[in-house]
């Protein structure tokens, strides 16, 4: 039986004709106008979405959680250091991790775009300290991770990185000529699976979205163990307070 979260209703076709429209429209002259059909047809319902995930991954016991407020990625590209000047992004799209906040490791992505839309999971370009640990947590236990390959690829979201160096990397030759020696040199864990505009404007997105979340708690889990496997600081080496008497020799 589905059930259906109260206060999110779906997506309305005016969300998707806003970002269509906008594809062809970037510009302040078009935007600053239609500022309020965007925060209408897209953030408000977006927020209720992310409100009625969070509740629903709570009552499964699935430890991922959402913030309404600063879980949605704002509109505006920073185009300061980019050669592509459109100031206004084409899609939105929100985060929910293990403790809510946005820059926590380990995601569930919801993306919303005419005919682009999906939900996806896992660690996007993880920064080189966690990369290493991925890496290795990969070379450690193969079979695991392989297992993980396998379920998520039966499941219809098979593993996959945007990025890829050609051999394993410096520390990691020992994957050479095994199973997983493609894997370590990934720059990215990531699954995701494509959902159809009329899905992002039905209630039952929520229940996608969660059986998504349970899909591919085993690969975001996997990556937790190496996100919390991080060596404690070394201890500081604190001085003598008092003068030490000269060795007698």
């Amino acid at each position: 039986m589905t059930v259906v979260a109260e206060g999110f209703a779906g997506f309305r076709p005016a969300a998707f004709a806003f970002f269509s429209e906008l594809q062809d429209n970037n510009d302040p002259a078009w935007f600053k106008p239609r500022k309020a059909v965007y925060e209408a047809e897209v953030l408000a319902p977006f927020r209720e979405l992310i409100d009625a995930v969070g509740e629903r991954l709570a009552q499964a016991g699935l430890p991922l959680a959402g913030d309404p407020r600063r879980g949605i990625f704002r509109i505006y590209r920073d185009v300061r250091f980019s050669p592509d000047k459109r100031l206004y992004k084409t899609h939105a799209g929100a985060v929910l991790t293990r403790s809510g906040g946005r820059r926590d490791p380990g995601v569930l992505y919801i993306h919303v775009a005419p005919a682009e839309s999906m939900v996806a999971a896992g660690f996007w370009h993880p920064e080189s300290g966690l990369l290493a640990r991925l890496r290795r947590a990969v070379l450690a236990d193969p079979d695991d991770f392989l297992a993980i390959v396998d379920r998520l690829a039966k499941a219809g979201c098979p593993l996959t990185s945007d990025d890829k160096l050609s051999r394993p990397p410096r520390g990691f030759e020992a994957a050479k000529s095994t199973p997983v020696a493609e894997y370590v040199g990934w720059k990215s864990f990531t699954a995701r699976r494509m959902v159809s505009d009329t899905e992002m404007q039905s209630p039952a997105l929520v229940d996608r979205i969660v059986d998504f979340a349970r899909t591919v708690l085993p690969l975001l889990e996997w990556g937790w163990a190496a996100v919390d496997d991080e060596p404690p600081p070394p201890l500081p080496i604190r001085k003598p307070t008092r003068r030490l008497p000269k060795p007698d020799f």
